[in-house]
C-alpha cells in the first residue's frame, strides 16, 4: 500500500467516526467522553494529571473541566487534608453519560469491523499498534 492510500483511508475513517460521534454523543463531546473514561477507570485524578495524559495545556484542561462541571458531569472537590489540592469527581450524570458514550462508540466501531473476520480484526489491531508505536 502506498502512503497516499493509507492517508486517504485513514482520513476517511477518522472523519466518518468523528462526524458520527459528534452527532450521536451530543451534548457530550469526544473530549469529555475521554475524560470521563479516564476518571472512572482508576484512581482519583487532579486537573494537572489530565494535562499530561491528554497532552494539552492547563488552560485547555480548565476550559474542558469548566464545561463538564457546568453540564453536571463532574464536580471539583478540595482535598480535606491539603486544601491546595483539587480532585475531579464524576457525578452520577457523568457516569451515566460515560456508559452511554462508550456504548455509542463501541457499537459504531463494531459495525465498521463487522465486515471482516475476527482473525482479521485482531490482525488489524496488531498492525495499527505497530504503526502507532
Amino acid at each position: 500500500m502506498h502512503s497516499a492510500d493509507f492517508i486517504r483511508l485513514w482520513s476517511k475513517l477518522t472523519k466518518e467516526m468523528k462526524q458520527h460521534l459528534e452527532e450521536e454523543l451530543a451534548p457530550l463531546t469526544e473530549g469529555q467522553l475521554q475524560v470521563l473514561e479516564l476518571l472512572t477507570q482508576g484512581d482519583p485524578m487532579k486537573p494537572s494529571d489530565l494535562v499530561e495524559i491528554l497532552e494539552t495545556t492547563p488552560a485547555a484542561v480548565t476550559t474542558l473541566l469548566d464545561r463538564m462541571e457546568k453540564g453536571g458531569l463532574i464536580v471539583r472537590e478540595r482535598d480535606e487534608k491539603d486544601r491546595r489540592l483539587v480532585w475531579i469527581v464524576v457525578t452520577d450524570k457523568g457516569a451515566s453519560e460515560c456508559l452511554r458514550g462508550s456504548d455509542i462508540r463501541n457499537r459504531y466501531v463494531e459495525s465498521r469491523l463487522s465486515g471482516i473476520s475476527s482473525h482479521n480484526q485482531q490482525l488489524l489491531v496488531y498492525l495499527l499498534g505497530k504503526v502507532a508505536n
